[in-house]
C-alpha cells in the first residue's frame, strides 16, 4: 500500500511469530509472513490474489505492475506462485522502501522496486507491457485524487495487454458512494468490470476494503470462478457484475481530472 506517514514501523505478529505487520502512524498497512509468502492475512489481499490466480493457467509467469508497494505482499505472493514473473513495484514513500528492505527477506531478482508517484510511473509504462496492474494507493486513509479519475484509468488501460486485468483496492464506508463512483469511472474506460467484497460490505453494513477488477476485453473476467473463490474465503465474499453492478452503480458519475481541478474539496474516499 502506498503510504504517506511519519516513522513507518515493522512489528512482529504476537499470534504468528513469522508474521510482520507494516504500520504507518500506528495503522496496519501490510502484512507479510517471512516464512510463507503464500500466507495472506488481509481479506482484500486474498481477493486480489484470487484474481491473479485466475488470470492465467497455474504457474504461468505474468508481467505485473504494482502501484503502491507497502511491504510487497502481493509481489512476494506472485513470485512464489508464478516463478519468473517480471514485476515492477512503484512506491512513493522512500522510508517504507528502506524499512522493508532492512526488515524483510530479499526479493527475487525478477521483482524491481521504484520510488515514484503512481501516475508518473504510468506515464513511463510501455504500451501493452503488463498482464496485471494492481493498485493499492493510499495516503493515510485516502486515495489521492489524481489516481481516481478516468484519465488515470485510461493510463492503466494503455499499459495493459488486450487480455490484461486491472485490480484496485478501495477502502470505503456505507453507503459506498466512493466505490460506486470508482466503478463508474472504470466502466467509462474498460469493457468489463466487477466488484468483489465481503457480503456485509455489499449490504452496506460495515467499513472496509473492496476490490474492483477491470478488463479491456468483454468476457475476460473469470466471474463465476472468482465468485466461487470469494464464497470459500474465511470472510465470505460476493461478486457484483453485469446487471447487479448496473444496479449498484446507478446514478454515479465517473470521476475526471477536470472535475477534481474545479473543486477545492479533498479527494474522494473515506475520511
Amino acid at each position: 500500500m502506498d503510504v504517506d506517514a511519519h516513522r513507518p514501523e515493522m512489528v512482529v505478529d504476537p499470534a504468528r511469530p513469522t508474521g510482520r505487520t507494516l504500520l504507518a502512524a500506528g495503522v496496519e498497512q501490510s502484512y507479510v509472513d517471512v516464512a510463507d509468502p503464500r500466507h495472506l492475512h488481509f481479506e482484500y489481499v486474498r481477493r486480489m490474489a484470487a484474481v491473479a490466480d485466475l488470470a492465467a493457467p497455474p504457474g504461468r509467469p505474468l508481467d505485473a505492475l504494482h502501484l503502491g508497494g507497502g511491504a510487497l505482499t502481493l509481489p512476494r505472493y506472485l513470485a512464489a506462485t508464478r516463478p519468473g514473473s517480471a514485476q515492477l513495484v512503484v512506491e512513493r514513500d522512500a522510508a517504507v522502501v528502506d524499512l522493508v528492505a532492512r526488515e524483510l527477506p530479499a526479493l527475487p531478482d525478477d521483482v524491481r522496486v521504484r520510488v515514484a508517484d503512481a501516475r508518473d510511473a504510468l506515464t513511463d509504462a510501455p504500451r501493452g507491457g503488463y498482464d496485471l496492474v494492481l493498485a493499492d494507493i493510499y495516503r493515510a486513509a485516502r486515495m489521492p485524487g489524481h489516481v481516481t479519475t478516468v484519465e488515470f484509468a485510461a493510463g492503466v488501460a494503455r499499459a495493459l495487454r488486450p487480455d490484461g486485468l486491472y485490480l484496485v483496492n478501495v477502502t470505503d464506508l456505507p453507503p459506498l458512494v466512493f466505490t460506486r463512483v470508482q466503478a463508474a469511472t472504470l466502466r467509462a474506460v474498460f469493457a468489463d468490470v466487477c466488484l468483489v467484497a465481503d457480503r456485509r460490505m455489499l449490504r452496506g453494513r460495515r467499513y472496509g476494503n473492496l476490490v474492483l477488477v477491470a478488463a479491456p476485453r468483454a468476457g475476460r473476467l473469470p466471474v463465476a470462478r472468482l465468485a466461487a473463490r470469494a464464497a470459500r474465503d474465511p470472510v465470505p465474499g460476493g461478486v457484483l457484475h453485469a446487471a447487479a453492478l448496473d444496479a449498484f452503480v446507478a446514478g454515479a458519475r465517473p470521476a475526471t481530472d477536470a472535475a477534481l481541478a474545479a473543486t477545492d474539496e479533498p479527494p474522494p474516499g473515506p475520511a
